[in-house]
């Protein structure tokens, strides 16, 4: 069936994105091209704002007084906050304060962002719906995602399963590091009689705890540049979930995300960086990311972002309406209190403490003959590869028999969360994994 003709709020939206990089507008899948923000309730009620001043019956919540209706049964449990900031609608977009500062942090801790033109950071309720918002704008059923083979599962329900999009991996590895040269065939193969390709890198990664080397991000980031010269439209995703936990374990990890290398790099290029609150900030419950927009031409750069963010807020308020207020105000005012750098660092030495123990207890000759030890240096997690027998049977053994769980990824390999194991935890779980490896090849 042919498509219909957009909305006219998507019309113009659209005819701005093709005038400012018709690249990118080439890259938005079809709900991408039909999205757009509703001049309906949220923007008459945001008018009504500003200029009501004597009446004004416009948005859908209850009020008493100067501010929102509330229940002091819950409200008291929620001490040195303005109901306002608690109780009422959230922007689709995020709010506004919340928005700058997570913007200000990215410049803070990625250098190679100073002086690039890029969007400001949209509020997600955490990076998994980042993906959705990621996958609704730019993923057609069809469509081709390029990915390490060490991942995360849930982008193949996300991409594979709801969207009806291809994945197609690489080894991770090379050696000791990061399969750069994997990396860069693989592009160049999968980009071959397609006019765009989606890349997914998710570093530190999940599930091995590996986050690239500076030479290895300068040449990830060259390679993507590359072929994006070579007339494919890229649109490369930074999924940065584990964004600030580096442990440089063996060698010096990169400590700044790949989105600021590639971003106003080339017009075939659009760099989307996901990041969030929830591990960065150690809040996991209060489901709170970004998903951050970087085009490839600088000159036009802030015109794009101006229309992705329309679109992004058409796709917010049609599915989930708007993030939570309470955990937006929570994590706005964290980051701006003068002790939050000092308690961030405290936690991450925490987590490179136990990632230190494990690195010397994985490594250790004794456990040679039960496993390998992939790389890792950061995040949450490292991954162990079995020798001589299955790891899933591996873990049902370990559950069943010693009490300890761990995660299969797949038929050789297990996944390991330090993030949740004690200094002095480390040595007793890895003599168990090993006894039991022994105890399975006897069968």
């Amino acid at each position: 069936m042919a498509e219909s003709a957009p909305n006219p709020l998507a019309a113009e939206l659209n005819e701005k994105l093709r005038t400012a990089s018709p690249e990118i507008f080439e890259m938005l899948s079809a709900f991408g091209r039909r999205a757009y923000f509703p001049k309906g309730i949220l923007s008459q009620s945001a008018e009504a704002r500003e200029k009501a001043d004597r009446f004004n019956a416009t948005i859908g919540i209850a009020t008493e007084g100067d501010g929102p209706m509330f229940l002091p049964s819950i409200a008291e449990h929620i001490v040195g906050i303005e109901p306002k900031d608690i109780f009422t609608y959230a922007p689709p977009a995020g709010r506004p304060g919340l928005r700058e500062a997570w913007r200000q942090k990215l410049l803070v801790e990625n250098p190679s962002l100073q002086g690039k033109v890029f969007g400001n950071p949209i509020t997600t309720n955490a990076i998994t719906h980042g993906l959705s918002l990621v996958g609704d704008l730019f993923v057609d059923s069809g469509d081709l995602l390029l990915l390490p083979d060490k991942l995360w599962g849930n982008y193949r329900l996300r991409f594979e399963v709801q969207l009806g999009a291809s994945i197609a991996t690489f080894p991770f590895y090379a050696g000791a590091g990061f399969n750069v040269e994997g990396f860069r065939e693989a592009l160049a193969e999968h980009s071959a009689g397609r006019e765009k390709i989606i890349v997914l890198l998710n570093f530190p990664n999940n599930p091995t705890g590996y986050m690239p080397t500076s030479e290895e991000g300068d040449a990830i980031a060259a390679a993507l540049i590359a072929q994006a010269a070579r007339g494919t439209k890229v649109i490369a995703i930074t999924d940065d979930a584990y964004f600030g936990l580096f442990y440089h374990l063996g060698e010096a990890s990169m400590t700044e995300s790949l989105f600021g290398r590639i971003t106003n790099q080339h017009p075939n290029l659009l760099a989307v960086k996901l990041d969030g609150a929830t591990k960065e900030l150690f809040v996991w419950g209060l489901r709170c990311g970004f998903v951050t927009f970087g085009p490839g031409r600088a000159e036009t750069a802030e015109a794009v972002c101006e229309v992705l963010d329309a679109k992004a807020r058409g796709a917010i308020r049609a599915t989930i309406s708007n993030v939570p207020q309470l955990s937006q105000t929570l994590i706005e005012k964290a980051l701006a209190s003068p002790n939050i750098d000092a308690e961030r660092r405290q936690k991450c030495e925490i987590l490179s403490a136990r990632a230190s123990k494990v690195y010397e207890v994985a490594n250790a000759p004794r456990f040679a003959e039960s496993w390998e030890v992939y790389p890792f240096n950061s995040g949450y997690f490292m991954l162990i590869r079995v020798l001589g027998v299955d790891a899933e049977e591996l873990r049902v053994h370990l559950l069943d028999n010693y009490g300890t769980g761990l995660i299969a990824t797949s038929a050789t390999d297990l996944r390991v969360a330090f993030s949740c194991l004690e200094v002095e935890e480390v040595e007793p779980l890895f003599e168990t994994v090993h006894e039991a490896i022994q105890k399975l090849r006897e069968k």
